[in-house]
């Protein structure tokens, strides 16, 4: 497998290396629309009595792993070095990403509008817009193949013509970290830290590139997750089956019984992002205990790769591969799950 920094060819060339630019765009300024509202009230407009998350649960024993890039696969701005030791306490996961069916028990229960809705717009790719063509808000020049859609939102993912009649065992998406916030918040729960994301992910096989091993494919060929096939913008050859999003319980589950923690959706963390948060960690003792990231920030984590990963611009899809994004931005590869122990 070939390195991430021999891959990424985004358009402008200065922009490669830089977190985010390859795989999504960063804010909502980037499609030219200033924000209206802020993620403290999307956390107000959650207040409503406890619900209750169907999600099934993985617990998982805690303990101390190699946290970090060990194949040298990374982009140097994530900040994927150096390898690190870090210990986690036991915590209970998600098996898989919160679903359409889970968000929209939480919605209709409270009434939550997602910043998307509220905004009135979110990032679509441009081979699914389903829109009208005035629908299209934004364009970003850094990564033309996203567009900004009005009425784009979690229940129309492609635009304002699309639904999620027969997806509701795909993941949500177009929810912002301030709405998987909120979905916590009702269901009793928090996203996961950084860390324990990583140590979920990887399934029990320290330094292994993907959940399953070392190698992308299958014994027979087959693809092993939801991500790009072809000529990244144009041309998905859709040899995983999918051309966005598959259901949840797709492909196998990794050692843990997680399923599609790398490809089909980005997933939030609770984490603010930084690029030197690993080197910060060897100053502090070894292990790290519960590391929870840098004390404050403008970015969030993102973990795990989307359906538009592709080795060509985003080698994103691995266990170990970090990016980030704005609070309030939301695009139809972005999702999320959640987690549980008792120092929340």
């Amino acid at each position: 497998m070939m390195s991430a920094r021999e891959h990424c060819h985004c358009d402008h060339d200065e922009d490669k290396s830089a977190p985010g630019k390859c795989c999504a765009p960063v804010g909502r300024v980037a499609f030219g629309q200033e924000p209206r509202v802020s993620g403290a009230r999307a956390a107000e407009q959650a207040a409503a009595p406890a619900g209750w998350h169907h999600v099934e649960q993985i617990p998982l024993p805690g303990g101390v792993f190699a946290m970090g890039d060990a194949h040298g696969d990374g982009f140097r701005a994530d900040g994927e070095q150096p390898v690190h030791l870090v210990e986690v306490s036991p915590f209970t996961i998600d098996a898989t990403s919160v679903t359409v069916a889970d968000f929209a028990e939480f919605a209709d229960a409270t009434g939550y509008l997602t910043e998307a809705e509220r905004f009135g717009f979110s990032g679509v790719f441009h081979a699914v817009l389903n829109a009208d063509p005035r629908d299209v808000v934004g364009r970003p020049p850094q990564t033309p193949w996203w567009l900004g859609v009005r009425g784009a939102d979690w229940r129309h993912p492609e635009g304002r013509r699309s639904g999620t009649a027969g997806r509701e065992d795909h993941p949500v998406v177009h929810v912002s970290w301030n709405d998987a916030q909120a979905y916590c918040a009702w269901a009793g729960r928090r996203l996961p830290t950084e860390a324990e994301w990583e140590y979920a992910s990887r399934g029990g096989l320290d330094g292994a590139r993907f959940p399953w091993g070392n190698e992308l494919m299958a014994d027979d060929g087959s693809y092993q997750c939801n991500i790009w096939q072809g000529t990244f913008p144009t041309v998905n050859t859709l040899d995983d089956g999918y051309l966005t999003t598959a259901p949840v319980r797709s492909y196998r589950p990794n050692g843990y019984g997680l399923w599609q923690t790398v490809g089909n959706v980005w997933e939030w963390c609770a984490d603010f992002f930084s690029p030197r948060t690993y080197h910060d960690a060897l100053q502090a003792a070894q292990p790290a205990h519960d590391p929870r990231g840098p004390a404050e920030g403008d970015l969030r984590v993102l973990r795990g790769g989307s359906y538009l990963c592709h080795d060509s611009y985003c080698n994103r899809y691995r266990n170990a591969a970090r990016s980030s994004n704005t609070p309030d931005s939301s695009m139809g590869n972005t999702g999320f799950r959640t987690v549980t122990t008792s120092w929340r």
